[in-house]
């Protein structure tokens, strides 16, 4: 069983910063990539930040240059650091973990998903 965990997660002001932090654990053999996703109210899920095993990153448009996403140094962790936070930024943001794990029948490459955490950003 692998759970995946977010933190870092409030009401912060308009041109403010917060960083989350999500922490894989459980029966991984090993993390391929890591993403960060976003769902605003009425909207869809969407990727906005994603990182591979050898670090390399990708950023939606609605983020580069005002996010930055960074692997841990135990590799199980990954960071989105939100800086210039907008209102519209406002959304539950989720980790997603690509991994090879454990399961009943063996092992195999799965999605793992964290519980969300919740970013309002009043302007």
């Amino acid at each position: 069983q692998v759970q995946v965990v977010e933190s870092g997660g409030g009401v912060v002001q308009a041109g403010g910063s917060l960083r989350l932090s999500c922490t894989a654990s459980g029966s991984i053999i090993s993390i391929n990539d890591m993403g960060w996703y976003r769902q605003a109210p009425g909207k869809q899920r969407e990727l906005i930040a994603s990182i591979t095993s050898g670090g390399s990153t990708n950023y939606a448009d609605s983020v580069k240059g005002r996010f930055t996403t960074s692997r841990g140094n135990a590799k199980n962790t990954v960071y989105l650091q939100m800086n210039s936070l907008k209102p519209e930024d406002t959304a539950v943001y989720y980790c997603n973990v690509l991994a090879h794990a454990l399961s009943r029948v063996g092992s195999g490459s799965y999605s793992f998903w964290g519980q969300g955490t919740q970013v309002p950003v009043s302007s």
